[in-house]
C-alpha cells in the first residue's frame, strides 16, 4: 500500500513539473510574437498581389466561373 503511494505521488509531481514547463514555456513564447509587428511595411523588392481594376461584372464572371 505504502509502495503505491509513492509511486502515485511520483507520478503526480512529474505532471505537475511538467506542466508547469509547458505553462511558461507558452508564455516565454506568446513574449516573444507578442513584439512582433506583423503589419509593417515589406522591405524589399517588394510585389503587389491584389489588381482592382477590374470591373465589377469581370469580378463577377470570373467568381462564377471558378465557383468559389
Amino acid at each position: 500500500m505504502n509502495r503505491m503511494i509513492w509511486d502515485t505521488l511520483k507520478v503526480f509531481v512529474i505532471f505537475m513539473v511538467c506542466t508547469f514547463l509547458f505553462y511558461y514555456g507558452l508564455r516565454m513564447m506568446h513574449a516573444e510574437y507578442e513584439q512582433f509587428h506583423r503589419y509593417d511595411p515589406p522591405e524589399g523588392p517588394a510585389v503587389k498581389v491584389f489588381n482592382a481594376e477590374k470591373s465589377l461584372i469581370d469580378r463577377l464572371n470570373l467568381f462564377f466561373r471558378l465557383g468559389e
